[in-house]
């Protein structure tokens, strides 16, 4: 059995992890079961294509103790309002002040609005 070590471990949320199936599937030409399982699943869910954007407009707010694993949860979750948002970040042992939830919130706001547009 070959034995398998983990160099690095990066958080990324599903629209990153759609476009690593894709590089995988144009290099491999067909991907094996689970990961055919995880793009079908992937495309029934991820629907906002502006994540990379709504990353690092998160991240520029500099939000305390907010880590990048915290933004990449709240991208795969896309929360609808404060309500939800802080529901999402109540997993985690961060506390996130009401003015910054509301800074997020805006930010997503801004994206899904621009989305339904198109």
């Amino acid at each position: 059995m070959v034995d398998v070590t983990t160099v690095s471990e990066t958080p990324i949320n599903m629209y990153a992890l759609k476009k690593e199936l894709e590089k995988i599937k144009k290099r491999d030409k067909e991907l094996d079961f689970r990961a055919s399982k995880t793009e079908e699943y992937i495309n029934l869910v991820a629907t906002y294509p502006n994540a990379e954007q709504i990353f690092e407009k998160v991240l520029k707010l500099e939000i305390p103790r907010l880590k990048e694993s915290h933004i990449h949860k709240i991208i795969d979750i896309m929360p609808e309002t404060q309500k939800d948002l802080k529901a999402v970040l109540q997993s985690y042992t961060i506390t996130v002040t009401n003015e910054n939830m509301k800074k997020i919130m805006d930010v997503i706001t801004e994206f899904i609005s621009k989305s339904e547009k198109k």
